[in-house]
């Protein structure tokens, strides 16, 4: 379904674009320059998600990070793919490694949510 274009789906679609790391609601709502509450964030957030435009991280901490989905496609990036948590800047990004399993017969998957936790190149 087509949806119609706001100046709240742009402002948050421009923070997204302007970083490299999956963020939080908050995170995305202190960057953000027009007045938003929680609740239309969120909304704006899942509706991306419903169409494709974003994917969702939960990472280990309960806390649901949002993506742009630039690359999810088998040619470039799996859409099933790892994503590495670091815990001294709290940065999640996506990794650019499929997630290889086996599951007993009988069963579909739909989704995968896979956190790495570690520390990141940047503060190694």
């Amino acid at each position: 379904m087509k949806r119609r274009n706001t100046p709240t789906k742009e402002a948050v679609l421009s923070v997204l674009s302007s970083s490299t790391k999956a963020m939080s609601p908050d995170a995305i709502a202190k960057k953000i320059d027009v007045a938003i509450d929680r609740a239309t964030i969120y909304r704006v957030l899942n509706r991306f998600c419903e169409d494709g435009v974003l994917h969702r991280v939960v990472a280990d901490d309960g806390k649901q990070y949002f993506a742009l989905c630039l690359k999810c496609d088998e040619n470039e990036k799996p859409l099933h793919h790892f994503h590495f948590r670091c815990k001294n800047c709290e940065t999640i990004e996506c990794l650019p490694l499929p997630v290889n399993f086996t599951i007993a017969k009988g069963y579909e998957v739909e989704s995968v949510n896979c956190v790495l936790i570690g520390v990141c190149k940047d503060c190694a």
